[in-house]
């Protein structure tokens, strides 16, 4: 069985629905046991996570970088750190703002670095992008991210309608490419 930890804040809801979204997609993979850990949950579930065999890290955009919360959490990790606890485990990253961009590769940017001070593998997307005149707001990454899944919500919508659908189907994806590959690496 591949483990697959997807630890995550959420300010408003959205960064949640789209952690859901990746955990469905890396359930999708065929022995694959997905974890939900909201931040605030994350030191009842240090088990789950040194075990797992991907942890995918997920956060609002606010300022130009991860919450604050994910930021606390993110410093906890200093004893996996001491240990190498993550050391070679799959890695990956997804993130949501308001706006279209809204320096969202800064914070997965910070979860690279994250990841890579753990001695992880990180995964990228592996999506083209949805980049033609004829592209719509629900089609798959339609952000064109590459690092991880990004998505948007509207400022005044709340979680029941934003972040869209390709949106989430992006963070489907996402989910689904991480599990498979930490499932490869598990067999190897």
């Amino acid at each position: 069985m591949t483990t697959v930890a997807v630890v995550y804040h959420s300010g408003y809801g959205h960064t949640a629905r789209q952690a859901q979204a990746v955990a469905e997609g890396a359930g999708r993979v065929p022995g694959a046991h997905v974890t939900l850990i909201p931040v605030a949950e994350a030191e009842a579930n240090w088990a789950a996570l040194d075990a797992a065999d991907a942890i995918v890290f997920g956060a609002p955009t606010y300022m130009g970088g991860p919450s604050g919360e994910f930021k606390v959490f993110a410093d906890k990790t200093s004893k996996a750190w001491f240990t190498q606890a993550w050391k070679d485990k799959v890695a990956g990253g997804f993130t949501n703002s308001a706006s279209l961009n809204g320096d969202k590769h800064s914070t997965l940017a910070y979860f690279v670095t994250l990841a890579m001070q753990h001695g992880m593998i990180w995964v990228g997307t592996g999506l083209l992008p949805s980049n033609s005149s004829k592209a719509q707001r629900n089609d798959i990454n339609r952000m064109g991210a590459f690092t991880g899944a990004m998505a948007q919500s509207d400022s005044d919508v709340g979680a029941d309608v934003a972040p869209p659908e390709g949106d989430l189907e992006t963070a489907r994806l996402y989910g689904e490419r991480v599990a498979q590959l930490a499932a490869k690496l598990r067999k190897a």
